[in-house]
């Protein structure tokens, strides 16, 4: 299960806060949210505190949203050992 909640930025950009595990369907889904933020502010990041498993796509996912200037904040140590080799968290 995950649940992806639209949290304020003070910075005017957009953050979703992403809990639980990013795996099969829910993939697609952070992608769509994802790609509907970024079309509607031009900003985003993602808190990634409560992100306890990304399978395969989930971290090709977030690689592909850094790629895009996704900032991904707040990585567990888990999420951070899965990204390290490709992408910096904060």
């Amino acid at each position: 299960m995950l649940r992806i909640s639209d949290i304020s930025d003070s910075g005017g950009g957009r953050r979703l806060q992403v809990e639980g595990r990013l795996v099969g369907p829910w993939v697609e889904e952070l992608r769509r949210l994802s790609d509907q933020a970024l079309a509607e502010s031009g900003t985003l990041s993602l808190d990634l505190e409560k992100l306890w498993y990304a399978d395969l796509n989930g971290v090709a996912l977030l690689r592909d949203l850094v790629r895009r200037n996704v900032t991904h904040v707040n990585c567990s140590p888990f999420i951070l050992q899965q990204l390290k080799e490709a992408l910096p968290c904060q």
